[in-house]
């Protein structure tokens, strides 16, 4: 691929259930056999936001060539959210947030998380979460909630996990129609010709790609863009190019 191959989704972290572990050599392996350039990873694993932070921080200094360090906070720590988000980007060189309300049991559009995106609106940042949960308000909808938070937040980048390549129509169409929601690409499931659903109805400059790595193959997540039936110049923007330019990197 004549563009640097940037994945958006991967974590850090040991979680047993997976057989998951931190091991640098093996992310690296793992890259190099899909042909990926660069990694953003993230450590939702640890309930303790600075030391989950601090996993990444020192996990990418190893080899900043390969890879970009993601941000993690939590509400369960309010007195604690908003100095943890200045340290991570100020001084850990964070590129952008990740949150995981499963572990709030609040969907991401609870006043909880206001403070959280009252910060990255103020510096026009990008957060990714899920699109939704099954702990949602009775009636919500990808579309009503994400129009709600960009209305009240409208300089942060939504960024919605595995939407890009679920094939679900109501999703892509909010992305189509919000100017700063995104969709990034992995999952373990996907329908045939989800990639190819999700230039045409939301746009290929919503797309990013993703792997879930280490959790899932990333051979199998770059296959679904590689493969699919759309031009080359839309499997670059979807690669590396969208990526490049939501989170302000060099080419």
């Amino acid at each position: 691929m004549d563009t640097p191959v940037i994945d958006f989704h991967a974590h850090l972290g040991n979680w047993g259930r997976h057989a998951m572990r931190g091991d640098l050599e093996r992310y690296v392996e793992i890259m190099d056999r899909a042909g990926i350039d660069k990694a953003c990873v993230n450590c939702i694993f640890l309930g303790d936001a600075r030391a989950a932070n601090d996993v990444v921080a020192e996990f990418v200094a190893k080899r900043p060539d390969r890879f970009i360090p993601v941000a993690f906070v939590t509400p369960h720590y309010p007195n604690e959210t908003i100095s943890e988000l200045e340290r991570a980007f100020s001084q850990l060189g964070m590129k952008y947030l990740k949150i995981y309300p499963d572990y709030f049991r609040k969907p991401n559009d609870d006043p909880a998380y206001f403070p959280i995106y009252e910060w990255l609106n103020e510096h026009g940042l990008a957060v990714m979460s899920h699109p939704s949960y099954p702990f949602d308000r009775p009636g919500t909808t990808v579309k009503g909630k994400f129009s709600a938070l960009s209305e009240r937040f409208p300089n942060v980048k939504w960024v919605l996990a595995h939407a890009g390549g679920s094939g679900n129509t109501e999703t892509l169409e909010a992305a189509r129609d919000l100017p700063n929601v995104y969709l990034e690409t992995c999952g373990s499931t996907a329908p045939f010709g989800a990639i190819e659903k999700g230039v045409r109805i939301a746009g290929v400059d919503r797309m990013l790609f993703g792997t879930d790595m280490a959790l899932l193959d990333a051979r199998h997540a770059l296959g679904k863009v590689v493969t699919a039936d759309i031009s080359h110049a839309d499997k670059r923007q979807i690669l590396g190019l969208n990526a490049i330019e939501l989170l302000g990197l060099d080419k």
